[in-house]
């Protein structure tokens, strides 16, 4: 069994970066240096399986080693690493195209939130199920009637002494039919200013009353479901945080999501290429150049756009591995979903007829996926807050415009 990498924040970040690359080369398998597929995608929970056997291996190698979530703590299954040495992981696993070994929103979204704001016993029996993935959780944020303007909630929980009585209906919760648990965000307290009466609930999606239904979209998928609950009890331990309290974890998780919306599409299943390639591929050459002005200059723009971008990022982890809260992390989920959608316009652009195809043999797998990833790449800018939203967080929080 190959010896553990040490867990001394201290130790050299080259010598920590070259026993990563001896362990991946080790223990990965080459299957699992693959691009991925949705169906190959493990998602863990209680209905999941592994779509192979190396994916299973792979799977549990990377728990045993604490690399599943390597900067949380040891003592709930994670690697306990610095900041900087869980950057190094991700990007020697990218380096060698290393599958994700488990998707899980669990570990995006929740488990941060149940580290900072959950008790002791939330995190005995949360943190190491996520990591372990024997739960897979849904978000429940928004209502039909409270989107952008989440405050404006109406699924209320009703103190019933031992146990809240929740009753409401949730949308936009991703995979909900196929998840174990849900957190979310509930009325407590109606006659309080609006983020004021909140709290943050944890719902077993077995318990009664609970039901969802899918929700058919543009790109021809449908991960979204509503979820109702009818007269659904929850135990009173399930409350992360205090009593009305709940926007604060709210705003804590958020920073994630936002943070995994920024990234959206490093590492997608989908088989799209990438403009500069689409370029080559659709576009007409001529001394060298691109002969479509207008194409050859969006491109140039969208190259800028996205170095821009990826030092941005860079510039957000150095200031979080000095422990500087960093304004540039407020604007990398407006940023990365408008350049996902930009993405997207440019490739259609690019292919001309052959980006409009819906289905049929005239169309590669490619060129199908590109007109689908089109599609949702307008529901990314309104997820986890719409840009225009997000906008008015950057006037305020980072430009302290003045609010009219």
């Amino acid at each position: 069994m190959t010896a553990p990498v040490r867990r001394d924040i201290l130790q050299d970040p080259e010598e920590f970066r070259s026993e990563v690359r001896q362990w991946l080369q080790d223990n990965c398998p080459e299957s699992q240096r693959q691009p991925i597929t949705a169906e190959e995608q493990f998602w863990g929970g209680r209905r999941g399986e592994f779509p192979s056997e190396d994916a299973r291996l792979w799977f549990q190698r990377v728990r045993d080693k604490g690399w599943i979530a390597p900067e949380w703590p040891a003592q709930y299954g994670g690697g306990g690493l610095s900041a900087e040495q869980g950057k190094i992981i991700k990007d020697e696993m990218k380096r060698i195209n290393a599958r994700t070994p488990v998707y899980s929103i669990g570990i995006w979204m929740l488990g941060p939130a149940i580290l900072e704001y959950g008790n002791e016993e939330q995190k005995q029996q949360h943190i190491r199920a996520i990591i372990n993935a024997e739960t897979r959780w849904a978000q429940g944020y928004s209502e039909p009637g409270a989107g952008s303007d989440l405050a404006s909630l109406q699924c209320k929980a009703e103190d019933q002494g031992d146990h809240f009585l929740v009753n409401g209906s949730k949308i936009w919760t991703t995979n909900a039919d196929k998840c174990d648990w849900i957190f979310c965000l509930v009325r407590t307290n109606p006659d309080v200013k609006k983020q004021e009466g909140i709290s943050f609930l944890l719902i077993d999606m077995d318990s009664p009353g609970v039901s969802t239904t899918p929700i058919a979209l543009i790109s021809g998928e449908s991960e979204f479901c509503q979820t109702f609950f009818d007269n659904v009890k929850v135990p009173k331990e399930n409350l992360v945080g205090e009593l009305n309290k709940g926007w604060s974890v709210a705003k804590a998780l958020l920073v994630h999501e936002r943070k995994l919306m920024a990234e959206i599409g490093s590492d997608s299943p989908r088989k799209i290429v990438a403009p500069n390639e689409a370029a080559h591929k659709y576009l007409e050459f001529e001394n060298g150049k691109i002969v479509d002005a207008q194409l050859r200059s969006d491109l140039v723009d969208y190259n800028m756009q996205m170095h821009a971008i990826a030092l941005t990022h860079f510039r957000t982890f150095e200031e979080k591995a000095r422990g500087v809260h960093s304004a540039a992390a407020l604007v990398m989920k407006y940023l990365g979903t408008e350049a996902e959608k930009t993405k997207s316009e440019l490739l259609l652009a690019i292919m001309g007829s052959q980006g409009v195809g819906w289905e049929g043999d005239s169309f590669t797998a490619e060129e199908l996926d590109t007109t689908r990833l089109w599609a949702m790449s307008k529901a990314m800018t309104i997820a986890g807050g719409s840009s225009e939203i997000q906008l008015n967080v950057i006037a305020k929080s980072v430009l302290e415009l003045p609010q009219s």
